[in-house]
């Protein structure tokens, strides 16, 4: 299987973060306030208020190079369980590279759960456990055909009128490693603010290290840049492009959002 494919995958089972101002998102007292997870890799350490609904949708259009194309729509629910906890439920249809059509992705399922919110060193600090079922198609290219468990470790901070989130996030797959590697890494570091009214930025460098066996790759690194609009405070969008800087990251742009559809059940 093209190796861009199970990245694209990996990116959606971690989420996506965005916002101009994350940090403001995950204290808001506002439980109807969307907390974003998009565009970026990273994600931050908050959470959805208990019984309330989030989505997350946009779409990816990825130029490789030997100038073929791709795509992959990743839409997230986020469900709010508790408190310090969140259910994610991550489906991500996808266009291979030279495919023609698009095609259900493997299925995630996590809870992210907010530990501490103002830890010494850590700041908010959250892990997310997940586990991704192989629902797609190996021979299509929109899955891995593989039963994959992960862990992500997520520390947010203020950096005065600016967010930083830190992730990094390990996970081991089930199979012989021909289609998928066994086990594989990602780290990044996300940045967010404020620019002019509803408008807000947000960059990332994120990387894959190298992996081994039949199905490895090189080791990616690549620069994520964009603006966010604060359209309602339960509606947010975002648009941008993706630069690769080393390993077999194709170019792309985005765009997507995120709508807090509001409360399913009371939480008292």
């Amino acid at each position: 299987m093209n190796m861009s494919v199970i990245k694209r995958l990996a990116i959606a089972a971690l989420t996506f973060g965005l916002c101009g101002s994350r940090a403001a998102l995950a204290q808001e007292p506002d439980p109807h306030a969307v907390r974003p997870e998009r565009p970026t890799v990273a994600t931050h350490a908050g959470t959805v208020s208990p019984g309330w609904v989030e989505i997350e949708y946009g779409v990816e259009w990825d130029r490789y190079d030997d100038d073929s194309r791709g795509a992959v729509v990743p839409i997230v629910a986020k469900v709010g369980l508790t408190r310090r906890t969140q259910l994610n439920v991550i489906q991500s249809p996808m266009r291979p590279p030279g495919g023609g059509s698009m095609h259900a992705s493997d299925l995630t399922i996590g809870v992210k759960w907010r530990i501490a919110d103002d830890a010494p060193v850590l700041g908010r600090f959250a892990i997310f456990p997940s586990v991704k079922f192989p629902t797609g198609s190996a021979v299509l290219g929109s899955g891995t055909g593989t039963t994959d468990t992960g862990l992500l470790v997520i520390s947010s901070h203020d950096l005065g009128p600016v967010a930083m989130d830190l992730n990094a996030g390990y996970t081991r797959r089930s199979g012989n490693g021909l289609t998928a590697p066994r086990n594989a890494t990602v780290w990044t570091a996300s940045f967010g603010g404020a620019a002019a009214g509803a408008v807000g930025w947000v960059a990332e460098l994120y990387g894959y290290p190298r992996t081994s066996g039949p199905a490895g790759q090189d080791n990616i690194v690549a620069f994520l840049v964009g603006p966010t609009f604060s359209v309602r405070p339960w509606l947010a969008l975002d648009g941008g492009v993706i630069v690769p800087l080393a390993g077999p990251q194709p170019n792309a742009v985005y765009f997507g959002g995120v709508w807090n559809i509001g409360r399913a059940w009371t939480s008292d």
